[in-house]
């Protein structure tokens, strides 16, 4: 199957820098017209002269490269603003094609620490961003396949993490949103399959300027040779999944960084108990599951710590 995105319109949220801006590029040498969506219009500097937002630098980028593009300043996490990011991509390029959600904060603190704004602020551009573009681009395919009266071309690439994963102790509210990320991914992935649209999620390991000070000492950029953690690692499986070749990729969730892609499963059932009663008792419960308990190790639970040991040959 094919690869190339050519005459296919993507929007890549949070573009303007770091890891959002390697998938706008991967995405536009790839062929696909590209909507850079990052938060912040242009203004002027300490001098008075104009300053280029972020997503300007991006679009300058892909069009030094031969490629089509177009900046979109606003918050993706308010829902008027989401609209217009995908009126905007209608209106430039024809239609829409493929979804790229990737814009972020951090503002890690441990759970009894956290302020509810740091709370709020981290739910609010995660998980309510990714939703508030999800939900227009579906009605937008779900409206021209209706009036096509066959499926159409769809694909969002949503953006979670390992630290959902793994339950991270100092990011609360960071694993919250990404898990959260993941269920609204799901959740797609069922609905608009339909209408021959694919929704997968990413965990990405890459140095940007949001996670510079989270990947430090043995996990410092190397003085020479490619560092494992760039964003350019991540960039080739989010054009690949937006391309006509993962048409049979739905649902799924990968971890993906340094030359390495692993695909994560669904959760097992390590054990299932049933009432001997009418309904469970406390005391039954306590003669059921402490046994199965005492013989796990301490710590073992939902959250898999091994997913962090996961790198390209290992």
């Amino acid at each position: 199957m094919s690869t190339s995105l050519q005459g296919l319109t993507a929007i890549v949220t949070g573009a303007g820098r770091g890891l959002g801006r390697a998938e706008a590029l991967e995405l536009a040498r790839s062929g696909a017209n590209v909507v850079v969506n990052d938060f912040g219009a242009p203004g002027r500097d300490g001098s008075g002269a104009a300053s280029a937002a972020p997503a300007d630098e991006t679009v300058a980028e892909i069009r030094a490269l031969g490629g089509q593009a177009v900046a979109h300043y606003g918050d993706v996490a308010d829902l008027a603003s989401a609209k217009a990011l995908v009126d905007l991509a209608v209106e430039t390029y024809g239609q829409l094609d493929i979804l790229v959600n990737n814009a972020g904060i951090l503002r890690d603190r441990m759970v009894f620490s956290m302020s509810e704004e740091e709370w709020d602020s981290v739910i609010h551009v995660h998980l309510k961003g990714h939703f508030a573009t999800t939900r227009f681009v579906a009605a937008h395919w779900r409206d021209r396949s209706k009036a096509a009266g066959a499926p159409v071309y769809g694909r969002i690439v949503n953006t979670s993490s390992e630290a959902f994963v793994a339950g991270s102790a100092g990011q609360p509210n960071y694993a919250a949103a990404k898990g959260g990320i993941v269920g609204l991914t799901t959740s797609s992935a069922s609905a608009l399959a339909r209408y021959g649209v694919t929704a997968n999620v990413i965990c990405p390991r890459a140095r940007t300027r949001m996670t510079e000070d989270v990947f430090t000492g043995s996990m410092a950029a190397p003085s020479s040779g490619i560092d494992p953690l760039a964003p350019e690692h991540v960039s080739p499986l989010v054009a690949y999944l937006a391309s006509p070749a993962a048409g049979n990729v739905n649902g799924q969730c990968f971890v993906v960084h340094g030359g390495m892609v692993a695909v994560l499963g669904a959760p097992p059932v390590l054990a299932k108990f049933d009432t001997a009663k009418e309904a469970f008792t406390p005391g039954e419960l306590d003669e059921l599951m402490s046994p199965f308990y005492a013989e796990r190790r301490p710590g073992d639970g939902f959250a898999n710590m091994a997913v962090l040991g996961l790198k390209h040959g290992g």
